[in-house]
């Protein structure tokens, strides 16, 4: 039988979304369909589960899948023994204290003795207790907003990404006490292995980090006087050194590099002060240090 590497990922929403697109530009090519759950990619041994995001630690843990996309969130509410491959560093959300707008909050011991509502009690009361809050946790799968108005709950502990449904529903974010995004999960030791599928998940890592890290690069193109090279090179810094053509007219060069995208205007800038002309900027799909 074939080896294929079994992925579990969200079926639906924003993680679903930038797991497949980030997969998609590894050079992978794969179907999707809302109603197909299983699919296989056509170029890559590699095969797609899609499943509820809370149901992707047991998939792996019980090793029905062999890594998973998942957010932070979901895999330590799991309490799974699991090991994290990867940050990816998408799908970024905060889990939050959020209180109706008449409710007196200055910090979590304004929680002692209240009722919270939560679809994450074990992280919430991990939290509570390690700063001494006695709180009780109102346990619900959705709607976790409705709470306070229909006096199930004192208060709330839910994700929040830009606030906007809390003040729909007459509640205010107090304080965030948890940071999540997405990571790649995997059994315990499987990274460690010595198996033909561990093997396939190098291969992805790789293309996975050579996507990322051309995410944060722009490839740049300019000529500049001659004479202005060491200058141009100190400048751009970064990558070994800048790739140097010798132009028709003796005294003007071609140069090319890379440059980091936070750093890139006060290149660009520095780069115009000192002559260099015809300054060509360019995304970067793939690369490699």
């Amino acid at each position: 039988m074939e080896d294929v590497l079994r992925i579990a990922i969200q079926k639906s929403g924003r993680l679903s979304e930038k797991s497949l697109e980030i997969i998609r530009n590894c050079g992978i090519d794969f179907q999707t369909d809302s109603r197909v759950l299983k699919e296989k990619a056509s170029n890559f041994p590699i095969e797609f589960l899609f499943v509820r995001d809370d149901d992707i630690p047991t998939y792996i843990k019980d090793g029905v899948a062999d890594i998973g996309i998942v957010g932070r969130n979901e895999f330590d509410e799991s309490g799974y023994y699991l090991d994290v491959v990867k940050d990816l560093k998408f799908a970024k959300c905060r889990l939050s204290i959020a209180v109706p707008n008449d409710f007196q909050y200055e910090d979590l011991s304004s929680l002692n003795g209240k009722r919270i509502a939560t679809s994450y009690p074990g992280i919430m009361m991990k939290i509570l207790r390690e700063k001494g809050v006695d709180a009780t946790p109102v346990v619900v799968s959705g709607s976790v907003e409705i709470t306070p108005q229909v006096g199930i709950a004192d208060a709330i502990c839910d994700i929040v990404s830009t606030g906007t449904t809390l003040k729909m529903n007459g509640l205010r974010e107090a304080e965030a006490i948890y940071y999540s995004s997405a990571i790649m999960i995997a059994r315990p030791g499987f990274t460690n292995s010595v198996s033909k599928k561990n093997g396939i998940l190098t291969r992805l890592l790789e293309r996975i980090e050579a996507v990322e890290l051309a995410k944060n690069k722009k490839y740049i193109l300019f000529n500049l006087p001659a004479e202005k090279l060491d200058e141009a090179a100190r400048i751009i810094g970064g990558m070994k050194s800048p790739t140097v053509t010798p132009l028709m007219d003796k005294s003007w060069l071609s140069v090319q590099s890379v440059v980091s995208e936070d750093r890139f205007w006060s290149v660009f800038e520095d780069l115009k002060a000192i002559g260099a002309e015809g300054i060509l900027v360019m995304n970067i799909e793939k690369m490699t240090e």
